[in-house]
């Protein structure tokens, strides 16, 4: 449903057209995020895993939990995951990244990096938060393990059935 609004001079119209509304102030540029040693931090999450990420200019590192990203993640899957928010801002090797996280496994912890990483990159560089929007690497996959049912085996599964 689309508002009506009627152009009683030729500013008026002016404004309609550029999306210039007399008497409504413009959207304030948003401003980067960064502290003291020009880092911007952010967290991502991902199943039961939380990542705290900072990110800043650099050679293109990647530490998790003190340990370089080949010895943390030792399956190219995973590099190539936490990689991802890099290469589609193309700003892949310009970002140092410092992160530690905690929780659920390898793969959680993973999706947790990207997405912290995505979430540090928009801090440093508003500009890239439609790119990585629509990349879909600024939702946070809330899907998580069900929990444990009384009177069954798992989540869903029932106990063995028995006839005798």
């Amino acid at each position: 449903m689309s508002e009506q609004t009627t152009a009683t001079s030729l500013a008026d119209l002016k404004g309609l057209v550029t999306g210039v509304v007399p008497g409504v102030a413009p959207a304030a540029p948003v401003m980067p995020k960064r502290d003291a040693l020009g880092r911007s931090y952010a967290t991502g999450r991902r199943k039961d895993a939380v990542a705290r990420v900072w990110v800043k200019p650099g050679k293109g590192s990647i530490e998790i939990n003190g340990k370089q990203q080949a010895k943390y993640f030792a399956r190219p899957v995973l590099r190539m995951l936490i990689t991802q928010p890099f290469l589609v801002a193309d700003r892949y090797q310009q970002f140092d990244v410092v992160c530690t996280v905690v929780g659920g496994g390898l793969s959680g912890q993973a999706g947790a990096v990207r997405h912290g990483i995505s979430r540090a990159l928009v801090n440093y560089e508003p500009e890239l938060r439609g790119i990585l929007k629509k990349a879909g690497f600024l939702t946070r996959d809330s899907r998580t393990v069900e929990r444990k049912k009384y009177g069954k085996a798992k989540a869903r599964r029932s106990f063995q059935f028995s006839k005798r």
